[in-house]
Parts: C-alpha cells; sequence; structure tokens
C-alpha cells in the first residue's frame, strides 16, 4: 500500500485540483463501514487495457456479509458522481461476469447502460458504459 496505492492515490487527488486531468492514475477507495469503521469493500477507477478507449473502469468488491445491504451501489454512485463533477473524466466503463447478477444489479442501479457482452482473459462478462451527458 505505501509503495503503490497510498502514493497513487496522492497523485490522482493533486491532479484533480490542478485541472482534473487524472490521465491514466488509479483511485483506490475503501468502502467503510459508518457505524463501526470497519472496511467491508473497496471501490475503485483505472484504465482497463482490455476495454475499448476511453477505458476508464470503475471496479469494486463487498465482503459476502454486507452483500445486499445497498453498500456497494452507494459507493459506486459516489466514485461516479465525483468523477463526474472533479475530473476530466466524461465516460466511464465496467464489467461483470455474466453470473453475477448482483453486481449486474448494481452497475444497473447506477445508471451504466449495457453494450454487451465482452471477452476478457477470466472468460465472458456483461459490458457497460455510462456518460457523463446521460
Amino acid at each position: 500500500m505505501t509503495k503503490y496505492e497510498i502514493p497513487e492515490n496522492r497523485q490522482f487527488l493533486q491532479a484533480v485540483q490542478d485541472g482534473g486531468d487524472v490521465g491514466e492514475l488509479r483511485l483506490r477507495l475503501a468502502i467503510v463501514l459508518q457505524a463501526t469503521g470497519e472496511c467491508i469493500g473497496w471501490c475503485n477507477t483505472g484504465p482497463k487495457d482490455e476495454l475499448p478507449h476511453p477505458n476508464r473502469e470503475i471496479m469494486y468488491g463487498i465482503s459476502n456479509r454486507y452483500y445486499n445491504k445497498g453498500y456497494t451501489t452507494q459507493a459506486v454512485r459516489g466514485l461516479i458522481q465525483y468523477l463526474f463533477q472533479h475530473t476530466q473524466v466524461a465516460e466511464l466503463s465496467a464489467v461483470a461476469a455474466l453470473h453475477n447478477h448482483a453486481s449486474n444489479k448494481v452497475l444497473q442501479k447506477s445508471g451504466f447502460q449495457y453494450i454487451g457482452e465482452i471477452a476478457l482473459e477470466d472468460g465472458q462478462h456483461h459490458y457497460y458504459r455510462l456518460s457523463k451527458t446521460e
């Protein structure tokens, strides 16, 4: 964390302050349960070379004890809002495994539009996009 994640998060936030051109930088965030301070998941953004350009992806994961409580959707929506309001990012991508109905639902509830299936190195996925203008 101290060699990669924290320094790159600082670079990302500095790029936001300097005008919002985050380029190829990544932002890695924890999903923290407000009531207890427990880290229950993560929500990140960064380029994914396997996706068509522009390829800034939103990705996330949450502990199975916190499935179906809305925390992931809340985190994804918050990150989308932050990116569209404070950076020059105009379009986002996301993928979800075909069988992962909960993840697909998070993306749909967050405003992503289904594009189709895409083959990635770990198998077939549903591919979504979201434009700042939508």
